[in-house]
């Protein structure tokens, strides 16, 4: 247990009520998005499905006992828009979503950073994208120390090495 100056945090929160957390986790939760904000979403998720769903189509779809690849993506693409439509016809008043903050850039960083990865790995090799790759997911949205985030990047990097370059000997583009 952590002392804190009002006294030990545990303490002060294993004798609150059920009731008192609940409203204690109230107080402290972001503000309510809207439905403007849930309608903006959910037609992000079904564009993004659709550009998918055209994309998949384009790599041929196959049939189920000879499948292309574009297959499982168009299924998966269907079910996100279908999902999107969804939550845009029931979840219209659902109070459950945030406000966008600070943080809420953070999945478009990590797709940004992903995108830049599978466009340099041709160029480069695997090696030091997805040394970028964990480096900037790891402190910069993770918010890990530099010691944890120069280890486990390293260790990531020559672990998939090790198996797709070493062990497998897949054609994964590689520096080395």
């Amino acid at each position: 247990m952590k002392d804190s100056p009002a006294g030990t945090t545990d303490e002060v929160l294993d004798d609150l009520t059920p009731e008192q957390l609940a409203a204690q986790w109230e107080d402290e939760e972001p503000p309510a998005a809207g439905a403007l904000a849930n309608a903006a979403s959910s037609l992000v998720v079904m564009g993004v499905g659709l550009g998918a769903v055209i994309l998949s189509l384009a790599m041929g779809l196959g049939t189920p006992d000879k499948p292309q690849p574009g297959l499982w993506p168009f299924i998966i693409s269907c079910v996100m828009g279908g999902l999107g439509l969804f939550q845009l016809i029931a979840g219209r008043n659902n109070r459950d979503a945030e406000k966008f903050t600070r943080m809420s850039g953070a999945p478009l960083t990590g797709l940004v950073t992903l995108a830049a990865m599978v466009a340099l790995m041709p160029l480069i090799g695997f090696e030091l994208p997805a040394l970028a790759l964990c480096l900037i997911w790891m402190r910069l949205l993770g918010g890990e120390t530099w010691r944890s985030t120069l280890v486990v990047s390293a260790a990531v990097v020559i672990s998939f090495y090790a198996i797709f370059v070493l062990a497998l000997q897949t054609s994964i583009p590689h520096l080395f």
